[in-house]
């Protein structure tokens, strides 16, 4: 209980940072960019959300002249054990700047679109990110939380570290390593390794594999390779 308020008083000053930085920079407009893409497998925290069946995601994204404010709609294709194959987020965050590291704060409402009556359809979720890159090399630690996830699983946090290098302009890849604990599912220890490549400007490929620790997996956490392709403007 003291952790779930904690999180929310946390979220509504998010919240209010956030909407006293846009204030701050609406007078100087802004900018909008738009993401599309599919892939072989909806993978988030290293476990499907597709059940292992091929995805389609897009989102919009408008960030303040300064850079620090931005927020934005999305949608991803899904298949939920609430019913739903189609999952709507509304986002917003803060991306500032501290001692050369660059941080990544958001708040994201999440809305499973005609699910099951009576099924939990709807969820919070709050991620903080700090990232550092020296030359090709890239670094990342983040921390999610959920106060109630959807479906039957309650509160879970999110821990993980990627390493990340960049052999040439259009060709890079990653690693991560990380821990998920939920209450009234499973924990366990997910992991990843990849690669993606600038086709073009816009147009980006990426082959991945995905892994946890889950004894006897569902398709749900099974290990998988997923291939996808995204385009950006």
């Amino acid at each position: 209980m003291i952790r779930t308020l904690t999180t929310a008083a946390l979220a509504a000053a998010l919240l209010a940072s956030a909407g006293a930085a846009a204030a701050q920079d609406a007078p100087a407009g802004g900018s909008w960019s738009f993401e599309f893409g599919a892939a072989t497998d909806n993978r988030s925290k290293d476990a499907s959300k597709s059940n292992g069946e091929s995805y389609a995601y897009g989102t919009a994204e408008w960030e303040s002249a300064s850079g620090l404010f931005y927020a934005g709609p999305s949608f991803e294709t899904i298949k939920s054990s609430t019913g739903s194959s189609l999952e709507l987020e509304a986002a917003a965050g803060l991306r500032p700047q501290w001692a050369g590291f660059d941080f990544d704060l958001s708040a994201a409402y999440k809305y499973q679109v005609n699910a099951d009556p009576g099924a939990d359809e709807d969820a919070w979720e709050f991620t903080g990110d700090m990232k550092r890159s020296i030359g090709p090399a890239k670094a990342r630690l983040r921390l999610q939380y959920s106060p109630d996830s959807t479906g039957a699983t309650k509160a879970w946090t999110w821990y993980e570290a990627q390493l990340g290098w960049a052999f040439t302009d259009k060709l890079s890849a990653s690693a991560a390593l990380g821990y998920r604990e939920q209450e009234n599912s499973v924990d366990y220890t997910g992991y990843n390794v990849g690669m993606n490549y600038a086709v073009t400007k816009n147009l980006e490929a990426e082959l991945r594999w995905y892994g946890t620790s889950v004894d006897n997996p569902s398709e749900q956490y099974a290990d998988a390779i997923v291939a996808g392709i995204s385009v950006a403007f």
